[in-house]
């Protein structure tokens, strides 16, 4: 083949690379800004995905579209097109190219659900069996051991957090940053599910279990925690904010709340079913009555 030939395409897919180079890049102001070393595991893969999305997309149609503007021919023409057969070479290039996408594909996802050890349910059910470990996040970032293990206590529909080392509850959650973080997650009675988006975790909570999960936080911001699992009724109330701070802030926010008596924290889920009740309405489904609210170190 002459290089005459062979150059627009080089050009083509050159510029094809750098599209989809330039929209990997793009992709990182898609989503919530990285609040965690987990989140940048994440980007990463979603970068690649996006990357090969667009060369492949940009590819197709460009070939597409050269094929449309370059092949016309007259509106009298009849006549019948080459009598073109197989190639075995296309064939096996068109073949071999998507295997490989999908095995790198893949690999790297595997690789990185792996460094992040997030369990499912079933996984979670049998974490009883010899050779079935807690979940721990991401633990290669190298910053020591973490900090106490946070008590995550879900119910419907509320969530609260209890210091062990300071005997605090508190009903946000707040962590110091760069510090790495285990959280013991429980659930009173359906499975939960942990999501925080600015972290890119989503961990199931499930009854009768107690989670041990580990994830390291990076910016210091006010993020906000919801519940991934339909729960019942009042399950998109239960949300509350994560708030990462400096160990400062954190060690001076921890001794502050604990100078605080308990008192039952805010509850928008148990407080518009009580007024419900109150005003005798019946909104004509089963509806399980909120727990009361955490009694919490705050007021």
């Amino acid at each position: 083949m002459k290089v005459s030939n062979i150059l627009p395409w080089v050009i083509f897919a050159s510029v094809n690379t750098l599209a989809g180079v330039w929209m990997a890049g793009l992709s990182h102001t898609w989503v919530p800004p990285e609040a965690s070393v987990e989140a940048q595991l994440i980007d990463n893969l979603f970068a690649l995905l996006v990357f090969l999305g667009t060369f492949i997309f940009l590819g197709i149609t460009g070939v597409l579209g050269f094929s449309v503007l370059t092949g016309l021919t007259s509106r009298f023409d009849t006549s019948d097109g080459p009598p073109i057969e197989g190639n075995l070479t296309l064939e096996i290039v068109w073949t071999a190219i998507p295997i490989a996408l999908v095995i790198v594909i893949a690999g790297y996802s595997y690789w990185i659900y792996d460094q992040m050890s997030i369990r499912g349910p079933m996984e979670i059910v049998h974490m009883h069996m010899p050779g079935m470990e807690a979940a721990y996040a991401g633990p290669m970032d190298g910053k020591g051991e973490p900090v106490e293990a946070i008590a995550v206590n879900a119910k419907q529909w509320a969530w609260s957090f209890h210091y062990p080392n300071a005997d605090i509850t508190s009903a946000e959650l707040h962590l110091p940053v760069n510090r790495r973080i285990r959280l013991a997650l429980h659930t009173e009675d359906v499975i939960h599910g942990f999501y925080v988006p600015a972290f890119r975790l989503k961990q199931d909570i499930i009854p009768n279990r107690t989670i041990d999960f580990e994830f390291t936080p990076i910016r210091e911001g006010s993020y906000r925690l919801k519940d991934s699992q339909f729960s019942g009724t009042y399950f998109a109330l239960m949300q509350t904010n994560v708030v990462v701070e400096s160990p400062e802030k954190y060690r001076e926010w921890l001794s502050k709340t604990g100078d605080r008596a308990l008192v039952p924290a805010a509850n928008q889920a148990y407080e518009e079913y009580t007024q419900i009740s109150k005003k005798g309405f019946k909104p004509g489904w089963a509806t399980v009555p909120p727990e009361p609210p955490p009694m919490v170190n705050e007021g």
